[in-house]
């Protein structure tokens, strides 16, 4: 099968290739001896929370904290 590079540098798969590996929405990108390599990856929700908690340079301490100071201001609501 042939996939056609686009000239915004994109490729389509073929639905066959993406059905026989479980039709997954992301995939590992790496280039190898000369060759591209996709890997299926599934993303689980709490993976993509911890990636944007990275890119926002958030720590487990600040949500630690931060639930800390909900709980509190909470509870002196009541």
């Amino acid at each position: 099968m042939l996939a056609k590079m686009t000239a915004k540098n994109q490729l389509t798969l073929p639905k066959a290739v993406t059905k026989a590996v479980g039709d997954p929405r992301y995939y590992e990108i790496r280039a190898e001896d000369g060759q591209i390599v996709l890997t299926p990856v599934r993303i689980q929700r709490a993976d993509a929370v911890r990636a944007k908690l990275a890119e926002l340079q958030i720590s487990e301490q600040d949500v630690e904290d931060a639930v800390t100071w909900a709980r509190s201001a909470g509870s002196q609501a009541r």
